[in-house]
């Protein structure tokens, strides 16, 4: 007996270990070691020298920078503003210019001034740091709407195990609309944190809503969809795919620019970069690049309605299979006890 409960607790602390694997693992890789990767900079201006500079950093930093030239520091401007470009030089022998967008990224602006600051140092006079954004009055950083997604990403993933572990006598249709209901109250809570509390969003307010709502409903309807096939196994998936991936490939505390090629990529099409990416263009740079991003969470959307729609149809067969009603009722009450104890232990994982 006691033999058994042993292997009993080493199979459920199995769960936390592999929590603590996958977070060591995306965090630490994403985030130990931030360096320059195609690092998009410009030199303004189209003298010869001007030439010969950008062409040596370029051969200097290899991959690191992706260097060009520009013809004039409105174009540096238009090109920041376009989000095509993290930083650029605009030289002078007296007063050099850094330019930046701190609001697309705060720590991408860091290494564009450490760039291009070692360059003025050469020179041996101080470089102007001008940042082209303005941010609002609660996020000077511009990371809260980062940290926005991440109480939108908890309330969500945490509400599958809720929904799954006292849900799990109701269809799947009334845990979707469930689901539907939270994503909801997620996005409003969301909203109210991040605006009239924080004031992280000044403008905008009800399209940052609608994003919200969106990419939580996603996260819902994923979560209960997969519920059903995974079980207690749930949230573990949910972790991986909606913390482990999702807060390090957003673009929220590193851009891809400053991170490996892997996250890089994630960083294109998942859901918490689209969130996180759609918001800044929407606040700090008039819309440009927006609907991609949004379009990207619908994707996300739609991909948990096909899981969902592929629970009932599962679900569906096991019930024809189990027999009626009074059948399942005969069920043993070992067996009903460790699918409560699965179920708790979902909810503890959270």
């Amino acid at each position: 007996m006691v033999s058994h409960q042993i292997r009993h607790v080493a199979t459920h602390l199995l769960t936390p270990l592999l929590m603590c694997l996958g977070m060591g693992l995306a965090y630490l890789g994403a985030f130990h070691q931030p360096e320059p990767n195609h690092l998009a900079v410009a030199v303004v201006g189209d003298a010869p020298q001007v030439k010969v500079l950008a062409q040596s950093m370029k051969d200097r930093a290899g991959d690191a920078l992706d260097v060009v030239t520009l013809p004039s520091r409105d174009d540096a401007i238009a090109r920041l503003r376009d989000r095509d470009l993290a930083g650029a030089f605009v030289p002078d022998a007296q007063h050099p210019e850094v330019l930046v967008a701190k609001a697309g990224s705060d720590t991408t602006a860091m290494a564009v001034e450490a760039v291009f600051g070692q360059v003025a140092g050469t020179q041996g006079v101080p470089v102007t740091t001008t940042d082209i954004t303005t941010h609002s009055s609660g996020d000077p950083t511009g990371q809260g709407i980062f940290f926005l997604l991440v109480a939108l990403s908890i309330g969500s993933y945490g509400s599958v195990a809720a929904i799954g572990a006292a849900g799990a006598g109701l269809s799947i249709w009334i845990r979707a609309a469930f689901g539907l209901v939270t994503s909801l109250l997620v996005s409003l809570i969301g909203l109210a944190l991040a605006g009239p509390v924080f004031h992280v969003v000044d403008h905008d307010l009800g399209a940052i809503w609608a994003m919200s709502w969106l990419y939580s409903a996603g996260v819902l309807a994923i979560g209960i969809g997969l519920h059903t096939f995974l079980k207690r196994w749930t949230t573990l998936v949910m972790m991986v795919l909606f913390v482990m991936l999702n807060f390090t490939s957003s673009g929220g505390v590193y851009t891809p620019a400053l991170q490996n090629d892997f996250f890089g990529a994630l960083h294109g099409f998942w859901n918490g970069a689209g969130f996180v990416e759609g918001a800044r263009s929407l606040l700090y740079f008039d819309g440009v690049g927006m609907s991609g991003r949004v379009w990207s969470l619908f994707v996300w959307l739609a991909a948990g309605a096909v899981l969902v729609i592929a629970a009932g149809a599962a679900e569906k067969r096991q019930a024809v299979a189990g027999g009626t009603a009074e059948t399942k009722a005969e069920t043993t009450a070992g067996d009903a006890g460790e699918a409560a104890e699965e179920e708790m232990e979902e909810t503890v994982g959270v």
